[in-house]
């Protein structure tokens, strides 16, 4: 009877997961019937519309507050609302990825999308070896694989898989046919990874997520967990590391930068310094969102102070 109990429970998750990822499937099936640009202007109000309405506005703007203490209530709320607007615009852009990603390497005419480092890329291609890329989640950070396969690279990409298996099967089986190999996060991904690089491959890595454990660093001044992976294969494969991002520009344009490689931070005895290596790479994303910071995602907990706003 346990057994039985037990097998209808599983049963009635499934059909209640798969019903909720029909339901998330259904503005994105509706979004296809729009022009392109129509539908990401749309998905931007849309956003700016419903998320002030929601708990995580509350902890967008005490995020943005802890940030950026030198800034008025009404900038907080514009980067706000910006970034709303930009979680809005994540899901059109997605929909639509095929159409937007135009850059093509050979071309001399302009297109939505322009690339910043291409020399870099380049050099990658033609000399490969193993090395890491990290971005953020600013602008459409999607786009930054599919510029690497653009360019021929081979990078084997981790991703942290949405929680319902039928969008995450939906999402996967996207990511894979635009971004090349994909890992999902897990137990053993970083084995996956460490992989990939002892065959000269490359990976590539979102470093601001929130870590539950980790190496203590600091962002915008504040203590947070920084997952020590990436400063861990660096000081594994001796590999060198490339920031990558990408910025939204009027007119639904996009540009993709391939920064030059940072200098990995050493001890005396010159090995890796992981927790020098941890705090570069906020550093890094920090003065990204400094200078757009209306283009990060800031509803994310990367403080983990939500259940005290709940509290």
């Amino acid at each position: 009877m346990k057994m039985l109990i037990t097998r209808l429970v599983l049963a009635a998750r499934r059909t209640q997961q798969w019903l909720l990822a029909q339901l998330a499937f259904v503005p994105l099936q509706i979004l296809k019937l729009f022009p392109v640009d129509g539908a990401i202007n749309f998905a931007d109000r849309f956003a700016r519309f419903v998320g002030p309405k929601t708990f995580r506005h509350r902890l967008m703007l005490t995020n943005l507050r802890n940030a950026f203490p030198e800034k008025g209530e009404a900038e907080i709320l514009g980067i706000a609302m910006e970034s709303w607007g930009g979680m809005g615009r994540m899901a059109a852009e997605y929909v639509f990825l095929d159409q937007l990603f135009d850059f093509d390497p050979e071309s001399s005419e302009p297109g939505r999308v322009e690339v910043s480092g291409i020399p870099l890329f380049v050099e990658l291609r033609d000399n490969p070896r193993p090395f890491i890329v990290f971005t953020a989640h600013s602008g459409n950070f999607e786009m930054l694989p599919v510029a690497g396969a653009a360019f021929g690279l081979e990078v084997t990409v981790l991703f942290r898989p949405p929680n319902n298996p039928y969008v995450a099967d939906k999402v996967f089986e996207f990511r894979r046919a635009r971004m090349g190999n994909l890992v999902p996060s897990h137990a053993g991904s970083s084995f996956t990874l460490a992989r990939q690089l002892e065959r000269g491959k490359a990976v590539g890595v979102l470093v601001d997520q929130k870590f539950k454990k980790g190496l203590s660093t600091q962002f915008f001044g504040r203590d947070v967990k920084t997952n020590p992976l990436v400063a861990k294969l660096v000081r594994q494969f001796n590999c060198d590391v490339y920031p990558a991002r990408c910025i939204r520009l009027p007119g639904n344009r996009y540009r993709l930068e391939l920064e030059p490689a940072i200098e990995i931070p050493r001890r005396e005895d010159g090995a890796v310094d992981v927790g020098g290596t941890a705090q570069l790479l906020n550093d890094t994303v920090e003065r990204w969102v400094r200078e757009y910071p209306g283009q990060w995602l800031w509803y994310h907990d990367r403080w983990r102070i939500k259940k005290k706003l709940r509290g």
